[in-house]
């Protein structure tokens, strides 16, 4: 595949978090627990939807991950490379402290934070990124692109 078939985001995928959980993925969360399981492996946008998720900010390995941390709500907040998905069965051992038994876990690395966030629309499940806002997330992380042929 050239890098121009690779235009228009086909290399990279959005992922829409809730805040608190999309600070606490920049501040070191590895995993990111969803209902389902997800076939995409590469780059995603970390995208921070619009509602915040008050309740969960009492808790004491979320507060002390936020502290000092900002929660941007509707913008693509950084980008990952999301390296696995697995499924943990309820009972077994939790393979991090942000896991959650019976949730498919997307194991996240390579965690990169923007300098400033780009608003964006995100949508649930992996969401294909339009050429402009891969363009605007790329002006902060010109290292990051296409994987060359």
């Amino acid at each position: 595949m050239s890098a121009a078939e690779l235009e228009g985001g086909d290399w990279i995928r959005g992922i829409t978090v809730r805040q608190p959980w999309a600070a606490c993925v920049l501040a070191g969360k590895t995993v990111e627990n969803r209902p389902r399981p997800w076939s995409w492996r590469g780059w995603v946008l970390l995208h921070a939807g619009g509602k915040l998720e008050r309740t969960v900010l009492r808790d004491s390995l979320v507060a002390r991950t936020i502290r000092g941390r900002e929660l941007h709500r509707g913008a693509v907040i950084g980008v990952a490379r999301l390296t696995d998905c697995h499924r943990q069965d309820t009972g077994s051992e939790l393979c991090s402290p942000w896991a959650q038994a019976g949730a498919h876990r997307l194991v996240l690395a390579d965690v990169q934070e923007l300098a400033l966030p780009v608003p964006a629309d995100g949508a649930l499940g992996p969401w294909k990124p339009t050429q402009d806002l891969v363009d605007q997330v790329l002006l902060q992380l010109q290292h990051l692109g296409p994987p060359t042929p």
